[in-house]
């Protein structure tokens, strides 16, 4: 069992899409681990139960705001409210994201194109520079951020133009934020996920397209997996960083020719 370090005890995180599947799943490790956690997604319904739940569950503090990390106006009224009640931010994990079905690239509707930037991609940037004003301001300064990456960050699925146009360009945010985030102790790594057993990869039990065109079964892994290592990453001192972490189940075709 990995020792958790005493700087996450009461240490202020927040969980973006930190209600259902994986941001869930981070978001319990991160309270059990010591952290108070905040977390957010658009249906404010859903993130009060899972705020109740997962406090019942860890013993921990978690506070549900709801925010659409597309719109700027929202995203600075979710760090607004984590301002006006810790006063600080050590964590953001930056996990809220969509995906589509399969589309032919000439298929694809502009507003399809528009909706997933928004969520992977433009959605990151906005927290990032929230959190960015916020680590800078506070005493002490610094904080760390951890991006959801994706194995789509290094590798494509047939038809996925969208989703992984946005999680390659989430490796150079990761990049840029831990270049510019250097002057104020502010830390940033990316985790690529691959094939954690959530309600987006249920349907991989039916078969998924492959690269070669055949359809098949994926092996998964539980989502408590990649949990641990975002605990084992937000434990680090901010002198040390995982740059960059994959965290896959192992018979997936992800290593080979396709």
């Amino acid at each position: 069992m990995t020792e958790i370090s005493s700087n996450t005890q009461n240490a202020i995180a927040l969980v973006t899409g930190g209600g259902t599947g994986i941001g869930r799943a981070i978001a319990k490790a991160l309270g059990s681990a010591g952290f108070k956690v905040v977390i957010s997604g658009r249906r404010a319904d859903i993130l009060e139960k899972a705020a109740r739940e997962l406090s019942e569950e860890t013993g921990a503090e978690f506070f549900a705001v709801a925010a659409d990390v597309s719109d700027p106006i929202s995203v600075k009224s979710l760090f607004d409210a984590i301002a006006d009640r810790y006063g600080r931010l050590d964590l953001l994990v930056n996990n809220a994201g969509i995906g589509l079905p399969a589309v032919p690239m000439e298929e694809l509707t502009i507003e399809q194109w528009n909706a997933i930037v928004g969520a992977n991609l433009t959605g990151a940037f906005l927290c990032t520079q929230q959190a960015f004003r916020l680590m800078k301001a506070q005493l002490p300064q610094g904080g760390r951020i951890i991006n959801n990456g994706s194995i789509s960050a290094t590798t494509p699925r047939p038809h996925s133009a969208p989703y992984t146009a946005t999680k390659h360009a989430i490796t150079g945010l990761t990049k840029s934020t831990a270049l510019d985030g250097r002057p104020f102790d502010i830390a940033c790594g990316q985790i690529d996920i691959g094939n954690a057993a959530t309600d987006m990869t249920a349907r991989m039990s039916a078969g998924v397209l492959q690269a070669n065109g055949e359809t098949a079964t994926e092996p998964t892994i539980s989502a408590e997996h990649v949990a641990r290592a975002v605990v084992y990453m937000a434990s680090l001192p901010l002198d040390a960083n995982v740059l960059s972490m994959t965290v896959m189940a192992t018979k997936m075709p992800l290593v080979g020719r396709g």
